[in-house]
């Protein structure tokens, strides 16, 4: 089954808006086994999504659309879906009627032109959003079966999983189900990794599992995607890669699946009873802002300094020793079992056409002082996210048990 998935708005087409939208739905769908053949991005104009609408029906079985289920002027999908079906649009009573109380249980009238997003192509199937305010459906279009998703990214992300993909998998005729497993590793990068896996794919009994990579700096995700009859079959074959995957990146990894690092590290924290006091320069209060939000941190995440300098901290220089007087002095006055201290120094780069960035790290428990130095070079960005995972990472391994100073792969941007 050949899939379009078609994106709609003015801020997308001139590049205002970053089209993530796209990559997550293209990603989930090749997930799942399903074809993605073609990806079209439309402005909010009457003539083009019309066009755009029969374009796609022409090569497609199926057009996923995202955008213009809003409620102002320049939200035009259900106008010209409707349009393009050759049906009036209608209004579904029960979808107002949850607008309605959505806007009342937070004691806010619901405004007028509201009433927009739940007029309808008539015939159309409805597509629930259980938390938004624009519901989704489904028409056909010359053929083609056309599903109408929001632009909200949890809005749109959760309706494809748990309604267009299982509408599209029954269209294809695939059966069985499918999963994808992830490791989100730090400290290798891509080719790295696919030479420490190279013939993972053939421990899989039967095979029908695949593997992949995903860069998004600093961390990469290994993914392993299968397809089975049902979900014992695919435990049987996942299982054996699941463990070599383990076994092969080692401590490289930092969480799996819905995990994140900042989330291990204060699980770690947790099974030791401790808690944790952070001093950071340059990071810009990144590593305090990672942990902070995660559910459970008001328990265990006692204090935070982020300073401008190095002055501010009572040192004059980077350095290994310097990092683990920071964290002892911040342990002794926060009262935190742990304490993590992030210098990071700029210098311009050995070919003086890029920073240079020398990051020390020191850990303080009561029992022996970690330390932890190293260089990255590249752009401000990318030495600052680089210094807030390995501080991350150094915490984890050291919470684990793990040795803290494993060579780890400084790719240069």
């Amino acid at each position: 089954m050949r899939i379009e998935i078609l994106c709609t708005g003015d801020e997308i087409l001139t590049g205002k808006t970053i089209n993530s939208n796209y990559s997550h739905i293209a990603r989930r769908l090749v997930e799942v086994g399903l074809e993605v053949a073609w990806g079209t991005t439309v402005g909010d104009d009457r003539d083009a999504l019309l066009k755009a609408f029969r374009e796609a029906a022409k090569r497609a079985d199926a057009v996923i659309v995202n955008g213009g289920l809003g409620p102002t002027v320049d939200d035009l999908s259900q106008e010209i879906a409707a349009q393009a079906a050759g049906v009036d649009l209608v209004l579904h009573e029960a979808w107002l009627g949850r607008m309605e109380t959505f806007y009342s249980r937070r004691n806010r009238a619901m405004p007028p032109n509201n009433r927009k997003q739940a007029m309808l192509p008539s015939g159309a199937e409805f597509i629930d959003n259980p938390i938004g305010t624009a519901c989704g459906f489904a028409v056909t279009i010359d053929g083609a079966r056309f599903f109408f998703t929001p632009g909200v990214p949890r809005e749109m992300r959760r309706m494809i999983d748990e309604q267009v993909i299982p509408r599209l998998l029954a269209l294809s005729g695939i059966q069985g189900v499918a999963r994808v497993k992830r490791f989100h590793s730090y400290g290798i990068g891509e080719s790295r990794a696919d030479q420490m896996l190279d013939g993972i794919e053939a421990l899989a009994p039967d095979g029908g599992v695949k593997l992949g990579f995903q860069a998004h700096y600093p961390q990469l995700e290994t993914k392993l995607a299968a397809r089975g009859t049902d979900a014992a079959d695919l435990d049987r074959k996942l299982a054996p890669i699941e463990a070599e995957v383990r076994r092969r990146l080692g401590n490289f990894i930092v969480a799996e699946d819905d995990q994140t690092l900042e989330g291990v590290v204060l699980a770690a924290l947790r099974a030791r009873g401790g808690s944790l006091a952070i001093a950071e320069t340059f990071t810009s209060g990144t590593i305090a802002t990672r942990i902070a939000p995660v559910p459970g941190a008001e328990a265990l995440f006692r204090r935070a300094i982020v300073a401008r300098d190095l002055g501010q901290l009572d040192v004059s220089g980077i350095s290994a020793e310097a990092a683990v007087a920071v964290a002892s002095a911040l342990r002794d006055q926060s009262g935190a079992s742990h304490a993590l201290a992030v210098l990071v120094g700029l210098d311009e780069g050995a070919d003086g056409l890029e920073l240079g960035g020398t990051i020390s790290i020191g850990i303080v428990d009561g029992g022996a002082p970690v330390a932890r130095q190293a260089r990255m070079f590249g752009g401000r960005d990318w030495i600052r996210l680089g210094a807030t995972e390995m501080a991350l990472d150094c915490l984890r391994r050291h919470l684990l048990g793990l040795p803290v100073d494993e060579q780890i792969d400084f790719e240069r941007r």
